[in-house]
């Protein structure tokens, strides 16, 4: 009976049915398969943006279950709560899952795994969310890559294999278990009235991802080595959005790349972009053999650095007004998209932390609550490696030039003018779009004057390399 006992799949972060190990072997298994999406304190404790995109794609990722003849059913609780009472409602015999390896979920599908086996129902978590498993890529001494370069060189000819397509159908069970009603859970309620403004910037599901990843490939690609610092052109791929929530695998953005051909056989663009793909890599990585990334600095000592706490610079900054263009035009873009180009992320970051001396964790924890392309393991990276804290920071005095950058990589002002009203007689809708997007507790208006700068750019510079000389680390 076990052969033909129903299979509970247990979706989180791969909310796709192609190139998805676990969707492919429950439907070759020709066993009833359950999907089932749980809504825990993981999803709960989610913050205001990348929550509500969350429960976006799990209502597409519905959709398109209800499309080949299945359902996702929707329960809400503990993990191992739900899925034990689930399979014993169904007859389940098994609970499969992909995996993911930041602590909390780590921790969650431990309690899941001992739940199920005191009850006797199998468990198994498959990959899916990572080109290679972290475990399986180390150093000649056995250990993790703590620098980016060696471990593109170790992976770098690796075998990736080919994903699987979506399977036709998955045999659906006699009877369906009910299933919670999506809206109950109002996990958009805390992105507000910025909702509105930020929705018509996403790219939601599976099949607008690879709608996404094939525009970027035919039309952006071989040019991505050039365009992608550019912040006043579209010269990324935006797939960070869909690759967060695991509605394209990385396996099928790999393939799509390389498009059959050797690594040594690409442009720059296309070889540059793959090295990206592999940085995710570096992240996630870290994250499962470093797993307070997130909340501690990692390099030893820095817990001791004098950065400040928050203040009242860092509001300036979360508010878009510190009186450098670069910094406050990437966070308007993210108040009204939800997403930020890449190398503002990196000027901003450098902005906070050093210009600043802000604490990185008040920018990170800023970003996890505003970023609709949210990733837990990416954004702590980033974060650490702005502030010369993290790994592979090298040189950690690094202090970007939020001005010679802005000339450097947006010479037409392009980006700069999008993004911020003040001062333009007929400001773009995007800039105008800010606020509408933002509290109105915070009383803006594109009649304000625009802000001088809280601290210059040389002044800053100083500032923190006078700080980093006096560390006594």
């Amino acid at each position: 009976m076990t052969d033909d006992a129903p299979l509970i799949l247990w979706f989180r972060r791969d909310l796709r049915l192609a190139d998805n190990p676990v969707v492919t072997a429950a439907a070759e298994s020709g066993r009833p398969v359950i999907p089932v999406f749980v809504h825990d304190d993981v999803a709960a404790n989610t913050p205001a943006a990348p929550r509500w995109r969350w429960g976006l794609g799990v209502e597409r990722f519905a959709a398109a279950l209800e499309e080949m003849g299945s359902r996702l059913v929707l329960r809400a609780g503990p993990a191992a709560e739900v899925l034990a009472a689930l399979a014993g409602e169904t007859g389940a015999a098994d609970v499969w899952w992909s995996r993911l390896y930041d602590a909390d979920a780590r921790e969650r599908d431990d309690d899941v795994s001992d739940a199920l086996g005191k009850d006797g129902i199998g468990a198994k978590a498959w990959p899916g969310h990572l080109l290679f498993e972290p475990w399986t890529v180390q150093t000649k001494s056995g250990g993790p890559y703590k620098v980016y370069t060696p471990m593109w060189n170790s992976v770098r000819d690796r075998d990736v294999p080919t994903p699987e397509a979506a399977p036709k159908s998955l045999r659906a069970p006699e009877t369906w278990p009910e299933s919670d009603a999506l809206a109950d859970w109002t996990m958009g309620a805390a992105m507000d009235r910025g909702a509105a403004v930020v929705a018509p910037h996403l790219v939601i599901g599976e099949a607008a991802a690879r709608g996404r990843l094939e525009t970027f490939v035919a039309e952006r690609m071989e040019d991505y080595d050039r365009m992608r610092d550019r912040p006043g052109v579209e010269g990324t791929s935006g797939l960070s959005e869909n690759l967060t929530y695991g509605e394209v695998g990385p396996r099928t953005v790999w393939h799509a790349a390389l498009a059959g051909r050797d690594l040594d056989e690409l442009g720059k663009g296309a070889g540059t972009f793959v090295k990206e793909i592999v940085w995710r890599e570096f992240a996630y990585h870290l994250l499962h053999h470093f797993p307070a990334l997130p909340e501690k600095s990692w390099r030893a000592g820095w817990e001791r650095f004098p950065w400040r706490e928050d203040n009242e610079d860092a509001e300036a900054w979360r508010r878009g007004r510190t009186g450098m263009p670069f910094v406050d035009a990437a966070m308007r873009e993210m108040h009204v998209t939800g997403r930020m180009h890449n190398r503002a992320r990196m000027i901003v970051a450098s902005y906070l932390t050093k210009h600043l001396m802000t604490h990185w964790r008040i920018g990170h924890d800023f970003f996890v609550s505003h970023l609709v392309d949210w990733d837990v393991a990416n954004n702590a990276l980033g974060w650490q490696w702005a502030a010369g804290c993290g790994p592979d920071a090298s040189p950690y005095f690094r202090v970007f030039n939020p001005e010679s950058q802005l000339e450097k990589f947006d010479p037409k002002g392009a980006y700069a003018g999008r993004w911020i009203a003040e001062g333009q007689e007929e400001p773009p809708e995007k800039a105008l779009a800010f606020y509408e997007a933002v509290p109105r507790s915070w009383d803006l208006s594109p009649e304000d004057d625009y802000p001088d700068p809280i601290v210059g750019a040389s002044e800053g510079r100083e500032r923190a390399l006078e700080a980093y000389k006096a560390r006594d680390f």
